[in-house]
Order: C-alpha cells, then sequence, then structure tokens
C-alpha cells in the first residue's frame, strides 16, 4: 500500500512529465503500473551514438531506458535502480554500459522531468565524463576526449522553443506564433 505522500509525488511526476512530453519533439513518455505510475519508458528520438557491427562509431537516432520510483524513493535513491537502459544496447557512451546508466548523483525526490532532462544530455553528449576512472566504458570515454569537437551529437532541446513574433501584414494585422529550433 503506498502512503499519500508518495502517491502525490507519483501524481506531480505523472502530470509534469506528460507536459513534458506534450511540449517535446523527440521525446514519448510511456507510463506503466498501476496509477499514479512509478514507472515510465522513455523514448527519445534525438541523435546520439552507438558502435555498428564493424566496430565504426555511427549516428542513431531511437533510444530508450526505464525509470521506476521505488516506494522508498522519496528517503532513499540508488540510481542503478531507478534508471535501466533498455535499447538500443549498442549504445555508444561513456555514462552507458547497458543495462547500466550513470546518471551522477541523483537525490531522493529527485524529479521525472529532471531524470528524463539528464538522459536527454547523455544521449545527446551534452553530458559526458571524460574520465576513464570513472567511466561505465572507458573506451567510448577516450572515443569522447578525442572527438570533443563534435559535440553535442544533437542540438535540439528536450522542450520545443516557442517564439513569438509580430507581422504587419497591413489592416486586421496581429501577432503570430512559431514554434521551432
Amino acid at each position: 500500500m503506498r502512503n499519500k505522500i508518495y502517491e502525490g509525488f507519483l501524481r506531480r511526476q505523472h502530470e509534469e512529465g506528460m507536459r513534458l512530453a506534450e511540449e517535446s519533439d523527440v521525446l514519448n513518455l510511456v507510463p506503466a503500473g498501476v496509477e499514479p505510475a512509478d514507472r515510465y519508458m522513455v523514448e527519445l528520438r534525438c541523435k546520439g551514438l552507438v558502435r555498428n557491427r564493424e566496430g565504426e562509431i555511427v549516428v542513431a537516432d531511437q533510444f530508450a531506458a526505464g525509470i521506476w520510483f521505488p516506494a522508498d524513493y522519496l528517503r532513499r535513491a540508488d540510481p542503478l535502480q531507478i534508471v535501466t537502459w533498455l535499447v538500443p544496447f549498442n549504445v555508444f557512451h561513456p555514462n552507458i554500459s547497458p543495462p547500466v546508466v550513470c546518471l551522477g548523483r541523483v537525490n531522493p525526490g529527485t524529479s521525472l522531468i529532471e531524470i528524463v532532462y539528464q538522459l536527454h544530455d547523455i544521449v545527446t553528449y551534452n553530458k559526458v565524463t571524460m574520465r576513464e576512472d570513472d567511466a561505465l566504458n572507458p573506451v567510448a570515454c577516450a572515443w569522447a576526449r578525442q572527438n570533443v569537437p563534435r559535440f553535442p551529437i544533437d542540438r535540439r532541446p528536450l522542450k520545443r522553443r516557442v517564439i513569438q513574433f509580430e507581422v504587419n501584414l497591413g489592416p486586421g494585422s496581429g501577432v503570430l506564433e512559431s514554434a521551432g529550433p
């Protein structure tokens, strides 16, 4: 049985997460489990890197991870328990060694959207560990250090930017709204 504080936390995570997914061109967020959901599948349709069968580092554009908020998440947070890398298993990043993802420090109660932003930053190489002794994938770490000018791999933000501008078209002109990078 869940307590009211934890239930309230889960409801807020769901509302904020679904709002972010609606405002994103690269995020699909799928809740799972009993309502309110304590598990999510995060699909990122942004550019990141994989190692193909020939050993080449190439760009891919579909990645997925699972997020789980255990019942004691508001008191204790184990990042290795919270985030699980799902696909692709040939992802190439210093912070990922499937199924393990290193987000860095995760405090109890860290929000769903904060975790999603961190995953996006990792996949797109906005967040990179550059020390082999601290990397989950030391080979990817060494490669990343030699290829820093290529980063980030994808510059699109997780949340779509809204730009307002005014166009004077003569009589009856008004404000037009456009979404885009």
